[in-house]
């Protein structure tokens, strides 16, 4: 389903000779291919392909002389759609898309920020290894991996940010600094979580995890009585061994029963584990059709590298974070779906090992909940998802910020609790004291 872009295309940019080189402007040949975002219409002055981390130098200090909005992309597909802009500075880190494994024996990979997390797992996938990445192939490795990374493997592995041993920055000044748990401490604990705020992340290292086949089991459910439903299936995933993550999606709308499908990975392939695994999780409800199979990990997120065209069009999105699916919020869940306020409604399990790190060891704290919660709609219904969400938040515990659009002091408690937010404002005000990154959920500065 794709939306109709009536977006202008606005005034080119003015660029010295070297952005210029590896610059599209409105009017020349690839504009349309790289102005849009899987979610919003965009009309950028200028997209730069950047190379090299100099050209990264050279794109920031043009961006704050001509005081023009300035955007970082890896990959385009966030939900919350903050890859793209008006008239501003689009920088494109596609082209830094390497993939090595330095040590195949430990592990440890170096990946590129431009990459997309399919050839990510392609690449990882003949050395048996593998990092939990979220559910799209064509999600950039970037925008994930300096928010969270809340993947199929999440249960077993955790999140992506928490196998990050090393983060490879351009900061706001223009200096390049590589950051680990012994240099610039307080900056890496920044980055995972709340890196997009801090500077152009263009490549991490990662502790990547042994991994063999797994078994997928795609399973559609009457949801008909979607909060007893919610509440079955919530409970089947937190008794669930570790090796079962499980991602909820359920649509409905006027006139139509809610059906819900159910992405349920089990990391292996013994027959009799993966009955015993999944079968609490797939008597949940009333299923309508199930397929299960064995696959290598990789093939569950094929990156295609399609061209983002605002393709997506429930571009308004909610987050939110639950310890438990308990009937009261499973019947506030249940109230989105009603009269449409959302069409679509995902529950992605946590918990398991992603509860396994310290609240303090990275600005994202969130480590008791079991469930990340998105909901999402069409602009024309943004006031009515707004007005059932805040029946649901006294049920929710944080939020995940790349499921969310809304912006706000609210929102910034919500992913970065008590001390947290406290911690990124000083750090801000060090890092980025002129507030250059400020266009993916602008932390204020201290003071």
């Amino acid at each position: 389903m794709r939306t109709t872009d009536t977006t202008p295309q606005g005034p080119r940019l003015a660029l010295p000779e070297g952005l210029a080189a590896i610059a599209t402007r409105p009017g020349d040949d690839g504009y349309e291919r790289v102005r849009h975002t899987y979610t919003r219409h965009g009309s950028p002055g200028a997209v730069l392909s950047v190379r090299t981390p100099q050209d990264i130098v050279a794109a920031l200090t043009h961006a704050r002389d001509m005081r023009a909005p300035l955007t970082v992309r890896s990959g385009g597909h966030g939900i919350s759609g903050r890859s793209t802009n008006h008239g501003g500075i689009v920088v494109d880190l596609s082209r830094l898309n390497a993939v090595e494994v330095l040590d195949a024996r430990s592990g440890l990979v170096r990946v590129e920020a431009g990459a997309r997390w399919g050839d990510v797992a392609a690449s990882l996938a003949p050395h048996g290894l593998a990092l939990s990445s979220g559910d799209t192939g064509d999600v950039g490795v970037g925008g994930l991996a300096t928010a969270g990374g809340i993947g199929l493997l999440a249960r077993l592995h955790g999140l992506t940010i928490d196998h990050m041993r090393a983060a490879e920055l351009v900061l706001a000044d223009g200096s390049r600094v590589r950051t680990d748990a012994d240099h610039d401490p307080d900056l890496f604990w920044a980055v995972r979580g709340a890196g997009a705020n801090f500077g152009v992340a263009t490549a991490f290292e990662f502790h990547a995890e042994p991994l063999g086949d797994v078994v997928a089991a795609i399973t559609v459910f009457d949801a008909g009585d979607p909060a007893a439903f919610l509440i079955r299936w919530g409970a089947a995933v937190e008794a669930a061994p570790r090796t079962v993550t499980s991602f909820l999606t359920l649509v409905g709308g006027r006139g139509s029963e809610p059906v819900a499908q159910a992405m349920t990975v089990h990391a292996g392939t013994d027959t009799e584990a993966v009955r015993e695994a999944l079968a609490p999780v797939l008597s949940a409800g009333p299923v309508l059709r199930n397929h299960a199979f064995a696959t290598p990990y990789h093939r569950l997120l094929p990156a295609t590298h399609a061209v983002q065209q605002a393709q997506q069009p429930l571009a308004v999105s909610r987050s939110g974070l639950l310890e438990h699916i308990t009937e009261p919020a499973a019947r506030a869940i249940a109230a989105l779906l009603g009269a449409g306020r959302a069409p679509m409604v995902q529950l992605r399990s946590v918990g398991g090992a992603v509860n396994d790190t310290p609240s303090t060891a990275m600005a994202y704290a969130h480590r008791t909940q079991n469930f990340s919660l998105m909901a999402a709609t069409l602009p024309a219904l943004r006031e009515n998802l707004d007005r059932q969400w805040e029946r649901l938040h006294p049920h929710l515990k944080g939020l995940y910020l790349s499921f969310e659009t809304g912006t706000g002091r609210r929102r910034l408690r919500d992913a970065f609790p008590g001390a947290v937010l406290d911690r990124l404002m000083i750090l801000k005000s060090r890092y980025d004291p002129d507030h250059v990154f400020d266009s993916n959920f602008a932390l204020p500065s201290e003071g």
